[in-house]
């Protein structure tokens, strides 16, 4: 039966909107939740019957169902239709994700223009490509094409001229995992600071590679000390996340990579330049690959600056001997990046929708910082305004350690991590690092922005945890 709350989304439906339709349903349904028109183990009307009813094709109204099962908010059974979840409440209308909340994740910009733009670009390839081609094996790094675009897009931070030093990966972890591999080789210890993206501390400890941190003070890792650790002759590498550096979001300024580089370059150390957020920022400073070309791995891609989902990544070696010894231990790993994936990245970058794209995440990322600066007022943080995250330090009055303040956040749809997970020296701070991209709307992330600071203001939230 058609109740009065469906053709009342059918009517807030004919307002226009640059909110996709499908987006819209799982909104509603949302509110619905919240307001309780829709209770507990509620059935929802078959798909066909609510898209006669709300004027949409049957396409989108099982997108908005799908978003709704993605958000926690319903669930599905073949044969039986479409319920409400039983432990669905005011809450569950916060951000659920379909990722793990630690997860950096770009924020989405809500834009219909962007997301038709994004499905053109797959149109256009798929009704062009020979799609045959593209389900057979290919040569580990990516076609001449492939390689092109990478350029382009490396483009933006390094000028390559020769596409035998550069390789497109299936993602930046799988690059590092090549990279450490081959490190490993050579039985050294890898320099890192003091706190670093937890997916190297991983690789490091699966392949049984040491990590040694340095100090790092407001510009980044300290020379003096880099070097320090250089003249024990145990160091082989220096990994470095130079722009918007996660969590600190610290982007490394030029006169201190310029005094890490002649370290390295006296000591004959490589470094590992991961950019992963490079296309984010528009500081025109120079990379490690443009310092000391001959010692860098530069890997860059469009994971952190476009969507976790398209897992690609674009890497340039220190010479093209380097590169192919790099790409016949990726060739046991991986076999290939998926060329189905690499074509996509392609038509995107070649017809300007990667740009657009990462225009529109940087001006969403621009607005959700200038919320975060407005309910954090008075709170101690540091931030890039072309990111996405932010890194907390905990007041004093939060009497509790950040690892149970993180858990206490994303119990509340905050995507919090605690400074142990990124901890190379066993000296955590006591900070965090939040996620603006968690919350798929602006309003799910002021909503987020607003609990954080009432919670911060009154310790009593985090009362009777371990101190």
């Amino acid at each position: 039966m058609v109740t009065s709350l469906f053709m009342r989304w059918a009517s807030q439906l004919q307002i226009q909107t640059q909110r996709p339709a499908y987006l819209r349903i799982a909104d509603f349904i949302a509110e619905g939740i919240s307001t309780g028109e829709l209770p507990s183990r509620y059935r929802l009307p078959p798909l066909r019957e609510l898209a006669e009813t709300l004027g949409l094709n049957y396409t989108t109204v099982t997108r908005g169902y799908a978003e709704a099962r993605r958000r926690g908010l319903i669930d599905s059974r073949p044969g039986l239709g479409s319920f409400i979840r039983s432990k669905a409440s005011a809450s569950a209308t916060l951000p659920a994700t379909s990722y793990e909340m630690t997860m950096n994740a770009p924020v989405e910009p809500a834009s219909a223009v962007i997301e038709e733009a994004l499905r053109n670009g797959a149109i256009n390839l798929f009704a062009q490509a020979d799609m045959l081609s593209m389900l057979r094996y290919q040569d580990f790094g990516g076609s001449a094409e492939d390689k092109a675009a990478a350029m382009t897009w490396m483009g933006r931070k390094l000028r390559i001229k020769n596409e035998s030093e550069v390789l497109v990966c299936p993602g930046i972890h799988s690059a590092l995992v090549g990279i450490m591999t081959l490190l490993k080789r050579k039985s050294g210890i890898v320099c890192v600071s003091s706190l670093v993206y937890p997916g190297i501390k991983a690789i490091a400890s699966h392949l049984g590679v040491k990590l040694r941190a340095v100090i790092h003070d407001d510009m980044g890792p300290d020379p003096l000390a880099l070097e320090g650790l250089c003249r024990t002759g145990e160091i082989t590498a220096l990994y470095i996340n130079p722009t918007l550096h996660n969590p600190t979001t610290l982007t490394i300024p030029e006169t201190r990579r310029r005094e890490l580089a002649e370290v390295c370059r006296r000591y004959n150390i490589s470094v590992i330049e991961d950019d992963a957020y490079a296309a984010l920022s528009d500081l025109p400073i120079p990379t490690f690959a443009e310092l000391i070309p001959e010692l860098t791995w530069y890997i860059t891609g469009m994971s952190k600056c476009f969507g976790p989902g398209l897992r690609i990544a674009f890497l340039k070696g220190p010479d093209r001997q380097a590169t192919q010894l790099l790409s016949s231990v990726l060739r046991a790993l991986t076999v290939m990046s998926s060329p189905l994936t690499n074509a996509l990245a392609r038509q995107w970058i070649n017809d300007g929708t990667a740009e657009r794209v990462l225009n529109a995440i940087k001006q969403e990322a621009k607005v959700r910082q200038e919320m975060a600066s407005t309910y954090l007022a008075g709170y101690t943080y540091r931030a890039d305004p072309g990111g996405y995250h932010l890194w907390l330090s905990l007041p004093k009055l939060v009497n509790s350690n950040s690892s149970d303040v993180a858990a206490k956040l994303r119990e509340r749809g905050i995507s919090a991590v605690s400074a142990v997970a990124f901890c190379t020296d066993n000296k955590p701070v006591e900070a965090l690092r939040l996620c603006l991209g968690g919350a798929q709307t602006r309003q799910q992330c002021e909503e987020s922005l607003k609990i954080l600071a009432e919670m911060l203001e009154d310790p009593i939230h985090f009362s009777g945890m371990a101190i």
